[in-house]
């Protein structure tokens, strides 16, 4: 077997490969399974655990936690709640966050509507082609969204 193997469509993932994917190292996987964090799925004939693509998802999701400083306790206390709810639930929760970063964006766009008022035709072009392709997209969506049309 190389790198991982396959049970099904399902692809498998020795812990080289896994970190490698995770961007973290071999150990911090060792120390997860260790922990109870992310347990491997099976292990091969030659006895290299195995994990799936549940587990690489997973392992972003601890990395992204531990970037916005949650500790350890408070990651597996998450993890457990999520493997506590369907899959219905979890895209409700998405939907929901998702609704909640809109309102977000809605209200700075809203702030900088003073200031894009006052910007005169070309000031306002400079400005939307300076942006990003997706970032400018993004605020103009939001624009159209709460009624008040593109900013250009």
């Amino acid at each position: 077997m190389k790198e991982g193997g396959e049970i099904g469509d399902t692809k498998l993932y020795r812990i080289g490969e896994l970190a490698k994917l995770a961007n973290v190292s071999s150990r911090t996987i060792d120390y997860y399974t260790s922990m109870g964090l992310i347990e491997p799925s099976e292990r091969s004939a030659k006895n290299y655990r195995l994990y799936q693509d549940e587990t690489l998802v997973r392992l972003k999701r601890i990395e992204q936690m531990k970037q916005e400083k949650y500790t350890l306790d408070e990651i597996r206390e998450a993890l457990e709640g999520w493997s506590k709810i369907t899959a219905e639930e979890q895209v409700s929760q998405k939907l929901t966050d998702l609704q909640h970063h809109l309102s977000q964006l809605e209200r700075e766009v809203k702030e900088l509507e003073p200031v894009i008022k006052q910007l005169k035709p070309r000031q306002a072009n400079r400005l939307y082609t300076r942006l990003m392709p997706q970032t400018a997209a993004c605020i103009e969506a939001l624009m159209l969204l709460i009624n008040k049309g593109p900013f250009m």
